[in-house]
Order: C-alpha cells, then structure tokens, then sequence
C-alpha cells in the first residue's frame, strides 16, 4: 500500500511539474491558436499613439509585422500612462509593450527586453525666444529658478538629475501633449523627451508661443543615446525567443528600417548597430 501510494505521490508531482511547465510554453502557442495579441502602450508620437481608433507608430508597425512573421495577425491595444506600462505588463493586462521604451538597467530588472529596434536622442522645448537661454541640461541645473516639465516615468528624469537638475525643478506629467501645456500655461519653462516625440508634439501643438531648440546639446550621461524594444513578462522566455528570432529576419531583410522611415525617422541615424544587444545595455555595458 505504502508503494502504490508514494507512486500515486510521484505521478502527481510530475503530472503537476509537467503541467505548470506547460503552462509557460503554452503563451506563444495561445497567442497562435487565438490569432491575437494585446499590446500596451502610451500616447507618444511617432513611437506608439493612437489616432482614430487605430494604433499606429514605429514601434507599433515593427511589432505588429513580428507577430505576423510568428501567426498572429489580430492586435488589440491599452493605452496606460507610460509610467504604468512596466506594472501593468506584470499584472498581465496585456502580452507586450511596444512603446519605444528605452532599455535600462533598472527596468531589466522588471521586464524582458527583446533586442532594441530603435535608437534615439534627446529634444527641448521653451517658451518663444528662449528667454532663459536654455540649450542643455546643465543651463537648467545651472538656474535653479527653471521649472521643467516632463512624463511621469520616462528617461529624461534620470538624465536631468544625472545632469545636476535639483528633484525641485522637475514637474512631473502624464503624457507629452501636457509637457507641452504646462510650458504654454506658464506652469514650467521648459519640457524634454526624445527628440521625435517632443517635435512631433510641437508641430501639432501649432503654437507661436513655443520654441523648438535647435541648439540644443545632447547630455553626456548613461542611457543617451537610448535604444527602444518590446517588452515582456519576465516568465515569458519562449515568446521572447520567439519575438527575437522574428525581429532578426526583419532587420536582415531591411523591413525594420523601412517601418522606421515610414514614421519620420532615419534609417542612417535610428537604425540600432548590430554591435548593440540588449544584454550589453541590461548589463550596462553600453
């Protein structure tokens, strides 16, 4: 008796073991066998914004042209503030990210990058004239009277602080049409982001109160310039896998640079180098 129930024991362990491994392969063929993938993502042009119902961006065509490459042709998207994105990824109200979102350290703590598929730098925006004469990072840190306007969650918080800007001048926003708000109201002198979304923003905006700094001097701090990529749960290692062998096709056959031209950017100066990997930015090689 005493066999028949340590084998009863044994079989169950290993039904249970088999089972829960199952389950973790099971998300890339789920996705496949439904036709439909759920994807996360903040309003920030030309990364990933909606606009009539429709997700669109660099980030969203790249995505989307991967997941057909592995079956699944259906997206359905969830705007969240770009802060929540990480949390919310981890809380399973969707598959993937796709926001641009930069590679860092930090954050490959939280989630799994896949390979970067984009490479971008910094912008500013002032009022008309640039009356305080901000062209970096360090004139901000250098005037502690500014007040700068930036997203809740994104990379330029650590850049300005890197950069010597005090916690006190940093307000912090929502989304990037409000940056741009709090800088025609009066509420903050300034507003940053990576250069193609705040002069995106700027152009839609169709303000004569506000300056695009042309000048403007890219900071000398880690994480600049930052290379964008999807992300995933970090138990999801076989849609991962998966995502990545995909993405390497399209690089190879030069569909990711043409997504990326056909979203305003360059394909000389946006397109990652092969030299670059996620491991070597997660491990802060780079």
């Amino acid at each position: 008796m005493k066999k028949i129930l340590l084998a009863l024991i044994l079989c169950l362990t290993v039904a249970f073991v088999a089972a829960c491994g199952s389950e973790e392969e099971s998300k890339l063929a789920k996705l496949q066998d439904e036709g439909k993938v759920t994807i996360g993502f903040a309003n920030e042009k030309p990364y990933a914004y909606e606009e009539n119902g429709e997700l669109k961006g660099a980030a969203v065509d790249i995505a989307k042209a991967v997941f057909a490459e592995l079956g699944v042709e259906e997206v359905e998207s969830e705007l969240l503030e770009f802060g929540q994105l990480i949390s919310g990824l981890n809380a399973g109200q969707f598959d993937v990210i796709t926001a641009g979102m930069a590679i860092k350290p930090d954050r490959c703590e939280n989630a799994a990058f896949g390979e970067p598929e984009m490479m971008y730098g910094e912008g500013l925006v002032v009022q008309k004239g640039n009356p305080l004469n901000l062209e970096s990072y360090e004139d901000i840190a250098n005037n502690p009277e500014v007040t700068i306007a930036v997203m809740q969650g994104a990379t330029e918080n650590d850049f300005l602080k890197d950069s010597g800007v005090s916690p006190d001048q940093i307000l912090s926003v929502p989304d990037i049409p409000a940056s741009i708000a709090a800088v025609q109201s009066g509420r903050a002198d300034a507003t940053t982001a990576t250069q193609f979304t705040l002069q995106d923003a700027f152009e839609s905006a169709g303000t004569d109160e506000l300056e695009f700094v042309e000048s403007f001097q890219q900071p000398d701090v880690d994480g600049v310039p930052s290379y964008g990529a999807a992300a995933f749960n970090l138990n999801d290692t076989e849609l991962l896998n998966a995502y990545n062998e995909a993405l390497a096709d399209l690089k190879a056959d030069g569909t990711v640079a043409e997504l990326l031209e056909k979203n305003g950017f360059s394909a000389q100066m946006n397109v990652v180098p092969e030299e670059i990997t996620t491991e070597k930015v997660c491990n802060g090689e780079i």
